[in-house]
């Protein structure tokens, strides 16, 4: 029988955030694959938990993870770490878990920080949808080229990005995006932490003059909802007439398009028996 693939969630900077279940998981697993082994060591030692390490990251994913996975067919469990967060976001554990879906191999994930949904929750903007874009692209191109399509997003958006690629990537936003709301929280749940509630052009402005330090989270607004062209009394007529073809009583289709159009409902009603 085939072991049990866990992704447990790492703290993104504070051990306390480490949950007593995560802790009995690593206890309980045959091994733990690690982006890092030297920063997942830190965290075992501090927790005394003594178990087998093996490294699983972006360059060697491929033949760790069907080492991986050929250990877990075995029947041994493994428990995958990341340096910081939840493994598989924006993490190469994303193949690791579509290669044991493959090979009908249990995953489960054992809950904990996860820096996105810690930004947006701080944030002051809207969190009711909400994208996730991870870090763009380090090459200006491809940054500004996924900046114009987001251009139009009208969710708020959540980015990674390294101090040293801010300035940049708050100058592209402000000139593709324009002027938005955004939230920088940077060094989350560690001593330094700090939101920053700005604009796109305040924070170009801020960090012109300091320089950008520690881990940061973008939290941007989405672009203002487009409002389509106004229905016409005689666009609702013909709508109000089709679904009078389609079997609909008069009194249900005049109904249902004013409520889809915001037109009057007894004009919509009075046009409809002259049309």
């Amino acid at each position: 029988m085939a072991g049990t693939l866990y992704l447990v969630a790492t703290p993104i900077g504070n051990l306390g955030d480490f949950s007593p279940r995560a802790v009995e998981t690593l206890q309980q697993a045959d091994f733990i694959a690690a982006e890092d082994t030297r920063v997942s060591v830190k965290l075992l030692n501090h927790f005394e938990i003594r178990k087998p390490l093996v490294s699983y990251h972006e360059h060697n994913r491929a033949a760790a993870g069907a080492a991986i996975v050929e250990r877990l067919l075995s029947g041994e469990t493994c428990a995958l770490v990341t340096d910081a967060g939840t493994p598989a976001i924006s993490d190469p554990g994303e193949d690791l878990v579509k290669l044991c879906a493959e090979n009908g191999i249990t995953v489960q994930s054992i809950p904990g920080c996860c820096a996105c949904i810690t930004a947006l929750a701080v944030s002051g903007l809207p969190t009711r949808r909400f994208t996730f874009e991870g870090f763009l692209s380090a090459n200006r191109k491809e940054r500004r080229e996924r900046l114009q399509e987001l251009s139009v997003e009208e969710r708020t958006m959540v980015f990674h990005e390294a101090p040293h690629k801010l300035r940049a990537t708050l100058g592209d936003m402000l000139e593709i995006l324009g002027d938005r709301p955004i939230a920088l929280c940077r060094e989350l749940t560690k001593l330094h932490e700090e939101t920053r509630r700005t604009t796109l052009q305040g924070a170009v402005d801020y960090y012109r003059d300091n320089e950008p330090r520690g881990e940061f989270v973008l939290v941007v607004g989405g672009a203002e909802r487009t409002k389509g062209p106004a229905v016409t009394l005689e666009d609702g007529v013909a709508m109000v007439l089709k679904l009078r073809e389609n079997g609909a009583r008069m009194k249900d289709a005049v109904r249902q398009v004013a409520a889809d159009t915001g037109l009057n409902k007894n004009e919509l009603y009075d046009a409809a028996l002259k049309g």
